[in-house]
């Protein structure tokens, strides 16, 4: 179903280099991740704790850090999951 008062189109940010042709290609879709299935999101405590460890010990009031995880629908099909369980502080440079 597309029901275009609810959907929202997407764009990707501006960025530097591109690793893809930017010019739009095919019928405009609309998609949201929440439309057909209902979303969980499963955050590991260690990872958490590390993540809290490191934004107290940086003096930066910006930090750049990922968080790193899967992305797995449920075996119902109803719902999707997102299960975040691993933490990079990222590089300085």
């Amino acid at each position: 179903r597309f029901v275009p008062k609810r959907m929202v189109p997407f764009s990707f940010p501006l960025s530097k280099c591109a690793l893809w042709d930017p010019v739009p290609m095919g019928d405009v879709i609309g998609t949201h991740i929440t439309y057909y299935r209902n979303p969980r999101i499963c955050l590991v405590e260690k990872t958490l704790r590390l993540a809290y460890r490191h934004a107290k010990q940086n003096e930066k009031k910006s930090l750049s850090c990922f968080l790193l995880g899967t992305l797995a629908a449920d075996e119902d099909g109803e719902g999707i999951t997102l299960t975040v369980d691993r933490f990079d502080p990222g590089r300085e440079v």
